[in-house]
């Protein structure tokens, strides 16, 4: 009888480690390799950052949107990435210089201004406005950056601004769409967006210039057309009103 009452109590023992031992396994195991606690949804929403055909939801609305109002894609804005989105993203990504898969990746979100960790379907330029320029969001302040970069890093600080000028004063004109993003990828519209260098990474003068311009300097008197006389083919846009030369470019309304 009293070996009986030792070995239950053995076993009670091993049964309570072997518990503990799995208890620490489980809890060991939600956490990350440096010892923070896991985030589930982080694969989730690295997996969400890429959308394809048979993808649905509100990030598609967006994607959609955007390639309609740029002119891209005549479909309905129904949130169902189907063969018509998949074909608008292709002629997104072979004009703007991207792998032309027709799937919606990071760099392919992030060329279309959409935060490609967003899982609600809003652009990155909505969720931080708070720090863009004079009413501007930051992902504008970015994308004209990068526009100013691929179009004018070899020009002067004055020739950067107006560059940035340019899109801005087409921004407000009635003849060209109402964003800063609309009218950078409205298509065959810059040069650096046709080649793909629209997505190289600006250095600070570009940044600076893209700031001032929003911050209202315009050293082009209200253009919205500049050329370069020694490379532009097109006879119309000489016949265009010129209202200064900086630089390289001739600036024109």
């Amino acid at each position: 009888m009293k070996n009986n009452k030792i070995i239950m109590t053995v076993a009670t023992i091993v049964l309570a480690v072997i518990a503990a031992v799995f208890s620490f396994g489980i809890v060991v195991s939600s956490r990350s390799a440096d010892g923070s606690p896991y985030n589930e949804l982080t694969e989730e929403a690295v997996a969400a950052a890429t959308y394809k055909q048979g993808s649905t939801g509100s990030v598609v609305k967006t994607i959609q949107t955007k390639l309609k109002r740029w002119g891209y894609y005549s479909g309905a804005i129904d949130g169902i990435y189907g063969s018509k989105t998949k074909a608008a993203v292709r002629y997104f990504q072979q004009r703007n210089g991207l792998t032309v898969d027709g799937v919606a990746g990071p760099k392919t979100l992030a060329a279309m201004g959409i935060s490609s960790g967003t899982t609600s379907g809003t652009s990155s330029s909505a969720s931080s406005s708070s720090s863009g320029v004079n009413g501007y969001t930051s992902s504008d302040v970015e994308l004209l950056a990068r526009l100013i970069y691929g179009e004018a890093r070899g020009e002067s600080y004055t020739g950067q601004v107006a560059v940035g000028a340019v899109v801005l004063n087409r921004v407000k004109s009635a003849s060209f769409p109402n964003t800063v993003s609309a009218v950078i990828y409205q298509p065959y519209a810059f040069t650096a967006v046709s080649d793909g260098q629209i997505n190289l990474t600006p250095n600070s003068s570009c940044r600076e210039a893209a700031k001032a311009a929003m911050n209202g300097w315009d050293p082009t008197y209200g253009a919205i057309y500049y050329y370069n006389p020694s490379t532009a083919t097109s006879k119309w846009i000489f016949s265009r009103t010129t209202t200064v030369t900086i630089g390289n470019h001739v600036f024109a309304v």
